[in-house]
């Protein structure tokens, strides 16, 4: 199993606690497994209940196990130990193979995640609608909603964009985006969601209605350049990024001389 390093927490389920860990350059919460085993089934011995669960899961050809990781966590005589680890994909798949009542609510709602998936797949609309019921119910205002869904729309038309200039989804869309960001508002998108205090929250999610404004601002000037340029190659699409983002950093720069005030805010959205 692979190692890694991460910084350590708590989460609380009921009243047992559940080790975490946050592995900062993945970006990626992992679990203790048999914190959630405990948590969910009551075991007396939630070890012995994990190795006989992974026994099973190796017999059945199941992937699951070799996905977890082990890592250093804080055991109960204060020592750090080994422990298997998993991130929340696989955590809820480890869920679907326990058989206890606790962990009906997980299974009903991943079966019904994934109803609602199908749907949007028929009927994109819904995940609209779905989002914006979600938004309000978390208490966000009526105004800061229809910013965050037309910036969701912006950014649909330039990932668009860039498959359509051959660029990769993953790896090179986080380090356009990234360029964007930077020439925009000065920082990367890691340097931005630490000043926001977030970890696998989402950076716009957590932005002013100003900061989605001018973030909305670089994406669309990116679009619009590289419609006009159509850069052949992942270089030229850097240049045309830092170039939209750096139409909105211009914008930045003048609203903070006129306001004597900085745009990029730590504030966050606690719900």
């Amino acid at each position: 199993m692979e190692k890694i390093k991460t910084v350590s927490d708590i989460a609380v389920f009921g009243q047992k606690k559940i080790r975490k860990l946050w592995d900062e350059e993945k970006e990626i919460w992992y679990f203790s497994v048999v914190d959630v085993i405990e948590a969910l089934t009551d075991s007396v011995d939630a070890s012995a209940y994990w190795r006989k669960l992974k026994q099973r899961l190796y017999e059945e050809g199941s992937e699951t196990v070799t996905k977890c990781h082990s890592s250093k966590m804080v055991a109960l005589d204060g020592k750090m130990r080994d422990v298997d680890t998993a991130d929340t994909e696989t955590m809820f798949r480890l869920i679907q193979s326990i058989p206890s009542p606790k962990a009906e609510p997980f299974k009903l709602w991943l079966a019904r995640v994934g109803y609602e998936r199908v749907e949007e797949t028929v009927d994109p609309e819904k995940a609209i609608h779905r989002a914006l019921n979600s938004y309000l119910k978390q208490g966000r205002t009526p105004e800061w909603v229809n910013l965050r869904l037309k910036s969701i729309e912006i950014r649909k038309d330039l990932t668009d964009e860039w498959q359509e200039r051959g660029v990769n989804k993953g790896n090179e869309f986080a380090i356009l985006t990234d360029d964007i960001t930077y020439a925009w508002a000065g920082l990367s998108t890691k340097q931005y969601k630490k000043i926001k205090d977030l970890k696998k929250e989402n950076l716009r999610d957590n932005m002013t209605n100003l900061e989605l404004v001018l973030n909305m601002l670089a994406e669309a000037s990116t679009t619009e350049i590289s419609k006009v340029k159509k850069p052949k190659n992942f270089p030229e699409n850097r240049k045309v990024a830092r170039e939209g983002g750096g139409v909105a950093g211009v914008a930045r720069k003048e609203i903070e001389n006129k306001t004597g005030k900085s745009i990029i805010s730590g504030q966050k959205y606690l719900h």
